[in-house]
């Protein structure tokens, strides 16, 4: 029988290319594409799913992370593949917690979306080795610390270097030196442009929780 999958996307074009690419494999069946995450359990209640091809951001800011972390709990036999185009740090880490099989990204992957499918129904998880190397200012974000980015997905919040530091459990004169380091590597002369810039590249995205 042919594999159900539920699509999870939000974006027309990426969509549309999944429904084609599934449409035409007799492998798998397209069951159903939906633009929010939130749905995705109902759907899974009500249906045979077998494998879901799940954005990260979704419609309405829904994560599709949270959803596949519930779905996980509940059907921990559903295949769950993340699919994102965006180079957020913490999503390939945050996927492996919650048991995700597999996750692709969009743009300049090496291996295509029905091959990903294909292995992650025959039990392999499909990961990169590191999130895409992203040009931003001076450097890249590859050039951060892990400790760098989690101040830089802070700073998106606009508060003051203090809430920052109690958020962390860091000191002020700490969070302070990593946005120094932050900025001398970028070249950025304010952390306005340096947020604006992080946060239109997708190298930091902060939840909505």
């Amino acid at each position: 029988m042919p594999i159900n999958v539920l699509i999870v996307e939000d974006q027309d074009m990426p969509r549309e290319l999944f429904e084609i690419y599934i449409r035409a494999s007799e492998k798998f069946n397209h069951l159903l594409s939906i633009s929010n995450a939130s749905a995705a359990l109902s759907v899974c209640q009500k249906n045979k799913v077998d494998l879901i091809l799940m954005d990260v951001l979704t419609e309405l800011g829904h994560s599709g992370l949270d959803a596949a972390s519930e779905i996980k709990k509940a059907y921990p036999d559903i295949k769950i593949v993340i699919v994102t185009s965006m180079p957020e740090y913490s999503w390939i880490a945050r996927a492996r917690s919650i048991g995700v099989d597999s996750f692709w990204y969009k743009d300049g992957q090496k291996d295509s979306i029905l091959d990903v499918m294909e292995r992650t129904m025959a039990g392999e998880h499909i990961y990169p080795d590191e999130t895409p190397l992203i040009h931003i200012g001076n450097t890249t974000n590859h050039e951060f610390t892990e400790r760098e980015l989690d101040i830089l997905k802070e700073l998106t919040t606009g508060d003051t270097n203090a809430a920052i530091a109690e958020r962390l459990h860091l000191s002020v004169a700490t969070v302070k030196s990593h946005i120094q380091h932050l900025m001398e590597k970028t070249g950025f002369k304010t952390r306005t442009e340096l947020v604006s810039e992080a946060r239109s590249l997708g190298i930091v995205v902060k939840s909505r929780k």
